[in-house]
């Protein structure tokens, strides 16, 4: 695994859960780095803290990566102050409701797919020239199981997100992978004390998914941000186009 020390991140979704612990784990492996968030700054500015504590630069930075002009004013911001950019991490995303097929509405159906994949190419097409002049670059992109088994009730729109995130991904690696930047993607499986589960799942929800789940329990944002860390610091591997299920073994691909 190569080192992060003194590479370059950048992490949308930074404020909570998953994308929390991705920052979090890129720092700790060395990383100088831009944090993004959309609502709440206080986890992206102690994580900041924590990187500069350990002579690392840090950045926080707020965007509503729905707008175009946004995201690519906040890819500026990041490329500026760090120099350039070695790994951008996809995390951004939500559900927003569960809604059935009768109660989708075109208004809904945009939102979340704007959410999910649109946002992902604002900020990846914006991004793109700062990773390819690095030489040997890393995107991760955050999935989920949804996108491979259609999720559970009401989340229709948001597994066809997903799902369109892991062909993103593959189609990605081929046109950029000839550039030198490896793109990958992760499709996490119930993750427990997060926002996105707080708010979308109940108890009753995670004890039957638990059950199925050989493991015998649910994961937690640590156990996807070290497989992401882990993606991004084989900035000179061969793993590209791949997306790495974590679901303790509820789906194998």
């Amino acid at each position: 695994m190569g080192s992060l020390k003194g590479k370059r991140a950048f992490v949308t979704g930074a404020s909570q859960g998953i994308g929390a612990a991705i920052a979090e784990g890129l720092i700790d492996a060395g990383a100088d780095v831009c944090l993004h968030y959309f609502q709440s700054d206080a986890t992206p500015r102690s994580l900041a803290e924590k990187a500069i504590s350990a002579g690392q630069r840090a950045l926080v930075l707020q965007a509503d990566l729905r707008i175009e002009a946004e995201a690519k004013e906040l890819v500026k911001k990041a490329t500026d102050f760090l120099g350039g950019l070695d790994v951008l991490i996809n995390n951004a995303g939500s559900l927003v409701a569960r809604r059935k097929l009768e109660e989708v509405d075109i208004q809904f159906w945009d939102e979340v797919m704007r959410i999910n994949l649109t946002t992902m190419m604002f900020v990846t097409r914006a991004a793109a020239p700062a990773l390819i002049a690095a030489g040997a670059s890393s995107i991760v992109n955050v999935a989920s199981l949804a996108g491979r088994k259609g999720g559970h009730g009401g989340s229709l729109v948001y597994s066809s997100a997903k799902g369109a995130v892991l062909t993103w991904t593959r189609a990605l690696a081929a046109e950029l992978g000839p550039k030198g930047v490896r793109v990958n993607c992760v499709a996490p499986g119930l993750i427990l004390a997060t926002r996105f589960h707080d708010t979308h799942t109940t108890k009753e929800s995670a004890e039957e998914t638990i059950r199925g789940i050989p493991l015998g329990r649910g994961g937690y944002a640590e156990d996807i941000a070290r497989p992401v860390v882990f993606l991004a610091s084989e900035y000179d591997g061969f793993i590209n186009g791949a997306t790495l299920d974590i679901n303790g073994g509820i789906y194998c691909a």
